[in-house]
């Protein structure tokens, strides 16, 4: 690989490097790749570059093609499942009786069945996350981690790496690789459902907290301090806000949801693991073969953790080669994840009780590291073996049983330290990155 050659002269050459490593920040500043600073989170006044990678990462085009084509099945699949009470009930069962966080989303998702849903107009936005599996033919096949359905970071600066990336590759020269770097219009696209969601609702007054373009939408900004009028102190003198109470109001209300609870509950673990049985995804997709095979190709190993030989078959096989698997909870957003020596702590304390079906047990994606800067503030420069998890956004809108639209809108590549299990944008771990398509 060229890039690799160029590293390796940056490498030996520290003046030229910190030049091309200044350039691309000023680059990122210019082009509005900015974010807060943690000493001030809440001010506007301050702000610094957005983490990045100085180098775009290769990453070979048909499986970055497989991961878009995929994708509008994905957005029917979850809206499938959110509409599907019986299959959620089942599938959750023995989940919502160890975890009392999906116990809770249950009961607001019951409650709003049996009453009855108020508003016909569904939106989803979501963000179906892969990584490169070497396997041992040292051939790399693409395999989902998992699919936001809530915690879907990462559209709006993303928009902006490429063209931080190209003048990199350009600045190098290496100008016919600066074109293997794809555009990424994520967030209009993503706007577009809104503004459809929207103009369905049929309200000209209508307001979101999302959105502002040139569409006469207005907006309404909330902050913290804006809940204190309604929360309490415990006895800590906290801040408590009675949050599943405001959920199930929010459900039962005329208001579009994003996502609603039934999405929501489509997006946790176990219903990722219950999919991965033989013939789950047929109920879903019956007389289309071709679709369950193209879902079904991104799965990797999923194994329950349900009482019985089979969940007891899961946990020694956790238990004798615990550095082969994940250990995953029913949460999203980055972090919450166990592995290695931890998911033998884990399991040793709940493999005899029900407590361990608030988990599932997953293959651990092995990914080739790929050597890069990962540039961000206040951090040395130094090279890392890094690897990288490519995201897929997707967007739905139905209004009753028709769907009005079903995209796939663009991706986000993140990358961390080899060294590192796990880590979102939000956490600070990852950077952003651009693949570069071989």
């Amino acid at each position: 690989m060229a890039t690799e050659a160029i590293l390796q002269r940056l490498i030996t050459n520290p003046e030229r490097l910190k030049d091309l490593v200044d350039k691309a920040k000023d680059v990122a500043l210019q082009s509005g790749m900015v974010i807060r600073t943690k000493e001030k989170p809440n001010s506007s006044e301050v702000v610094t570059y957005y983490p990045f990678s100085l180098f775009p990462t290769p990453v070979p085009k048909a499986a970055f093609l497989q991961a878009l084509a995929v994708q509008t099945h994905f957005n029917t699949l979850v809206d499938k499942i959110s509409q599907d009470p019986d299959f959620l009930e089942e599938a959750l069962a023995s989940t919502i009786q160890a975890d009392d966080f999906t116990a809770k989303l249950f009961d607001i998702y019951r409650h709003v069945q049996q009453e009855g849903r108020t508003q016909p107009i569904v939106v989803g936005l979501l963000r179906s996350d892969y990584m490169l599996d070497q396997g041992e033919c040292r051939t790399s096949s693409l395999k989902q981690i998992e699919i936001n359905t809530i915690s879907v970071a990462g559209f709006g600066v993303i928009d902006r790496v490429p063209e931080v990336h190209r003048y990199v590759l350009r600045s190098v020269g290496l100008l016919g690789e600066s074109e293997c770097v794809p555009d990424n219009n994520v967030t209009p696209k993503m706007c577009a459902a809104l503004v459809k969601t929207w103009e369905l609702y049929g309200q000209k007054n209508a307001k979101n907290n999302f959105l502002s373009l040139c569409r006469n939408i207005p907006v309404i900004r909330r902050k913290f301090e804006d809940v204190s009028r309604r929360g309490s102190l415990d006895d800590d003198k906290k801040l408590f806000v009675c949050a599943w109470d405001a959920r199930l109001m929010m459900e039962r209300s005329l208001a579009v949801k994003l996502p609603d609870i039934g999405t929501q509950l489509a997006g946790t673990k176990k219903v990722q693991q219950v999919l991965s049985k033989p013939g789950v995804l047929e109920k879903f997709f019956p007389d289309q073969p071709r679709v369950v095979e193209r879902i079904r190709a991104t799965f990797a190993g999923l194994y329950t953790l349900d009482m019985g030989l089979e969940g007891d078959k899961t946990v020694e096989m956790a238990l004798a080669a615990p550095d082969q698997f994940v250990l995953k909870p029913q949460r999203e957003g980055g972090g919450n994840n166990i592995y290695g020596s931890d998911i033998c702590q884990v399991l040793q304390q709940v493999k005899e009780s029900t407590e361990r079906t608030a988990y599932i047990l997953m293959d651990k994606i092995q990914p080739t590291p790929v050597q890069n800067y990962m540039l961000r503030r206040d951090f040395p420069l130094q090279i890392s073996n890094c690897d990288s998890e490519l995201g897929v956004f997707g967007v739905y809108v139905r209004q009753g049983k028709d769907t009005v639209m079903n995209e796939c809108v663009g991706h986000l590549l993140r990358t961390k330290s080899s060294e590192v299990s796990e880590g979102g944008l939000t956490t600070g771990i990852c950077v952003v990155d651009s693949p570069l398509l071989l």
